[in-house]
């Protein structure tokens, strides 16, 4: 099962890679993982289980948060599609890209996060 903690560390992590570290993302996430698979201490499968949550939480928190920053903005970033017409065209248009996201950081931080759960030497 997920161990929450490590999850939600990995998920705050997952945000400040992808709001601070936006050129080294793929790098960052893989070490994300790799943190929580370790921090999770539940052997190959379950660093993976609880990093692929993390990076799926994150990837959907930060999609959220890109879609309302580039409708809604402010009024200088304001589109012509800015408001709630704005943010339900983005989200609509924009759904199969997010699902290509998590699907493909649920595989990267799984990978990692099973290595991590490998050398915590918990539990196999």
């Amino acid at each position: 099962m997920a161990k929450m903690s490590s999850v939600l560390l990995g998920f705050i992590l997952t945000l400040v890679v992808y709001l601070f570290f936006g050129h080294y993302e793929f790098w960052g996430l893989l070490i994300v993982g790799f943190i929580v698979g370790y921090v999770a201490h539940e052997g190959i499968l379950g660093g993976m289980w609880n990093a692929a949550l993390a990076g799926a939480f994150g990837t959907i928190v930060a999609a959220f948060l890109f879609i309302l920053l580039v409708t809604v903005g402010g009024t200088a970033l304001m589109g012509p599609l800015g408001g709630l017409t704005g943010f339900t065209i983005s989200g609509i248009s924009s759904l199969f890209a997010v699902i290509f996201e998590i699907i493909k950081y649920m595989i990267v931080m799984g990978i990692t996060g099973a290595a991590g759960g490998a050398l915590s030497k918990e539990k196999n």
